[in-house]
């Protein structure tokens, strides 16, 4: 997940905040150190833009993972 792909829509509509959401096809939601990574970058991006990441959620097979709910944050 590269920032400029996530806030350029964001932008062009002049979105107040995003979540962003994803799924893991193996089934389960836990996040991997790439997704904590991006996580991380899209928080610093949006700070940097003004369009907050409000929460990053992965779905799984029958449950999700929020990063916002979990203080993954």
């Amino acid at each position: 997940i590269h920032p400029r792909e996530v806030f350029a829509p964001a932008v062009r509509e002049r979105a107040a905040a995003v979540i962003v959401v994803h799924n893991h096809p193996s089934g389960d939601p836990s996040p991997s150190p790439e997704d904590r990574d991006a996580t991380r970058r899209l928080r610093a991006a949006g700070e940097i833009v003004g369009i907050p990441l409000l929460d990053h959620v992965i779905i799984g097979e029958r449950s999700f993972y929020s990063f916002r709910e979990e203080g993954d944050w």
